[in-house]
């Protein structure tokens, strides 16, 4: 007689052994697991339940993987200030995932050294994005990020916070357009959209705008037959719904956001049945199996994960900054004023364990919204802020702004000098862009004032891990992290398969232990 006891280690170890399909067999003693191929003796019964294999590279769209050339339906999203790391880029290629370097706030020069080095380090073979992010005060600096992506042939970019298309990201897409033997238009440049509002998604799902075009041809940017091609394709290739996520987001809950767009593609798609169906994927709160598993089985074509690989040893950031990760919890986050559009009153989520930052940015944010320029701050307040924010005169975080700028956008400088409002802006912009760089390079003066992006999926993923191998800092590596999220996602689809079939498991099980052995260390992705 079969006991309950020995089923329940059964079904737990078969659907662990996600590439081996068993079934479950009803016998008068109970139910048994009867692996695939394998060497247990077939002792009849009746076939109650049939799980088929489902390896965590089956998972998502296999047109996702095939387009990118990546094993995983999962990549790293940008983390700007070069958080997004070489390191992190060339570790999840190498492993069959698709990294996106963190380009974002980073001085053109430094870019560019990014991309010589992942040309010359990783492999042409293993694919690898940059960050191309919306700079709404920036627009000559979001075009010479892609002046030097068009000059270096980087070939696909993640488009992160774009409110509308741009001149910048539409040159990008367009350039080098071609219609394939087929007369299929094939585009030279690939882009992945990262979205958090319809609106958005609509305009990167459809064709650049023509009037758009047209000014981007009459100025030389594109040519006439590129401008052609570019109105009968959509501007992404990959549409990323971004849910609760650290950095910007709209704090959207995934389980609506990513349907919706889903049902938005598909519309969209109807109207022309000859172009290449666009991918959506899910972002934000992908920290765990069951955040993976519930995305795939929404319809998500990819996974993006984000504020975990912060915490990550090959995260450009400093060890002060992954320890302080490594202690969130789901209370832990909050809402601050972005830098890059602090004058629109856009914000992003970051870490409020452990740092003072969120609430002295929003300070900051609201002295901007009630007076007119730096003079009009009470004595008191601006002793205040000079004391225990900027921790100088104002006038000296001011001459450094200039400085800063001289060489990145100096007409800013000149509107500033005319405008005493925008000066403002600047002068407590400083603030909000040194906190990161504080945290990057572990300011151990400084560690009140970090900025650390960090959406309540870090606290998920903490959880998850709390008492096993993966815990310790040194053993979070991002495509490790990425394979045991998807090893269990992969278990959950198996045994939501047992579910339908009227087969109840066992309380804890699956118990989705992260495993520590796993199937990505081999010569294809081997770092």
């Amino acid at each position: 007689m079969v006991e309950v006891s020995s089923f329940a280690l059964g079904v737990e170890q078969a659907l662990e052994r996600v590439e081996q399909a068993f079934r479950v067999r009803r016998r008068p003693g109970g139910l048994e697991v009867v692996l695939e191929g394998g060497d247990q003796p077939d002792l009849g019964g009746e076939p109650s339940a049939y799980v088929p294999a489902c390896r965590p590279e089956d998972l998502g769209g296999a047109a996702f993987r095939a387009d990118h050339g990546v094993r995983f339906a999962c990549m790293s999203g940008a983390m700007a200030n070069g958080i997004g790391s070489v390191e992190l880029v060339k570790a999840m290629g190498r492993r069959g995932f698709l990294g996106v370097f963190g380009a974002a706030g980073l001085p053109l020069a430094e870019v560019e050294r990014a991309v010589d080095r992942l040309d010359r380090e990783l492999e042409p073979e293993i694919p690898r994005a940059y960050n191309l992010i919306h700079s709404p005060g920036e627009s000559d600096m979001e075009g010479a990020v892609v002046d030097l992506y068009l000059r270096r042939k980087v070939r696909l970019v993640e488009a992160s916070a774009f409110l509308n298309l741009t001149p910048a990201v539409v040159r990008y897409r367009a350039t080098g357009l071609r219609r394939d033997a087929s007369g299929r238009v094939v585009p030279a440049n690939r882009i992945i959209a990262k979205v958090s509002r319809v609106e958005v998604a609509t305009r990167f799902m459809s064709p650049a705008p023509g009037k758009m075009l047209a000014e981007l041809v009459e100025q030389g940017k594109i040519t006439a037959r590129e401008a052609e091609l570019a109105a009968l394709v959509p501007m992404a290739d990959d549409v990323t719904a971004e849910a609760d996520s650290g950095g910007h987001t709209d704090n959207q809950p995934a389980i609506a956001q990513l349907p919706s767009l889903i049902a938005l593609r598909d519309r969209l798609g109807s109207r022309d049945r000859d172009a290449r169906p666009i991918r959506v994927g899910a972002a934000g709160g992908i920290s765990t199996p069951w955040a993976a598993a519930a995305a795939f089985a929404m319809g998500a074509d990819y996974i993006v994960t984000g504020s975990i690989n912060q915490g990550c040893v090959e995260a450009g950031t400093s060890e002060t900054v992954r320890g302080m990760l490594a202690q969130a919890r789901q209370a832990d986050v909050a809402m601050a004023p972005a830098a890059d559009m602090f004058e629109m009153g856009v914000k992003v989520q970051v870490l409020k364990r452990g740092t003072l930052f969120a609430m002295r940015a929003a300070r900051l944010y609201e002295l901007y919204r009630t007076h007119e320029s730096l003079d009009e701050i009470p004595a008191a307040e601006r002793a205040t802020l000079e004391k225990t924010i900027f921790r100088a005169p104002l006038e000296t975080i001011w001459q450094e702004t200039q400085a800063y700028f001289a060489t990145r956008d100096p007409a800013r400088i000149e509107r500033a000098r005319s405008d005493p409002k925008r000066k403002m802006a600047l002068v407590f912009r400083w603030y909000l862009g040194m906190s990161s760089q504080w945290a990057n390079t572990g300011d151990p003066e400084r560690v009140v004032d970090y900025q650390i992006w960090c959406g309540p999926a870090m606290a998920a993923f903490n959880d998850w891990v709390r008492g096993t191998w993966l815990e310790p800092l040194e053993a979070r590596s991002a495509p490790v992290a990425a394979w045991a999220i998807l090893h269990g996602a992969a278990v959950l689809a198996r045994a939501g398969m047992l579910r339908v079939q009227g087969v109840a498991l066992p309380p804890g099980t699956p118990r989705l232990a992260p495993l520590q052995t796993s199937p990505i260390e081999n010569r294809r992705f081997l770092s």
